[in-house]
């Protein structure tokens, strides 16, 4: 049982991962987008349903999966220092998910809160903290 909630946890985590990488990259293509044109339009939508069809539901999964895993292996995790680096990074990705869920409402309310290199930039925040987390996972240095 324990190696198919560790699939499952995968998948949340790459669904997820998925789209904390591609909405800011929405972000920079609605940023230069006309106001009010059909070309924000379309990115609103999408950009809404990424985040509820796609992001919100992997996020939770990953956190419910994530949670049996510990779970499970409760008795071999203890004193795991590599496990509680992990879950400071996963939580700072919670809320990165929810800064980017903000930012999603501001747009779709017409501002334009940052610049477009600041979506370039914030872009690479998920992957560099995946590549920690996944070295955290599996080689477990600590």
């Amino acid at each position: 049982m324990y190696e198919w909630i560790r699939a499952l946890h995968l998948i949340s985590v790459i669904f997820w991962m998925a789209g904390l990488l591609y909405l800011p990259r929405l972000f920079v293509y609605h940023w230069t987008a006309k106001s009010g044109g059909d070309l924000e339009q379309t990115l609103i939508l999408q950009e809404k349903r990424l985040l509820k069809i796609i992001m919100n539901p992997a996020m939770i999964a990953s956190l419910i999966f994530g949670l049996i895993l510990i779970y499970l292996r409760r008795d071999a995790l203890s004193g795991q220092f590599w496990l509680y680096g992990k879950l400071v990074l996963v939580f700072c990705l919670f809320g990165y998910h929810g800064f980017l869920s903000k930012t999603r409402k501001l747009f779709e309310s017409g501002a334009r809160p940052k610049t477009e290199k600041f979506y370039r930039m914030i872009n690479e925040i998920p992957a560099l903290m995946t590549i920690v987390i996944v070295i955290l996972a599996v080689i477990e240095p600590f």
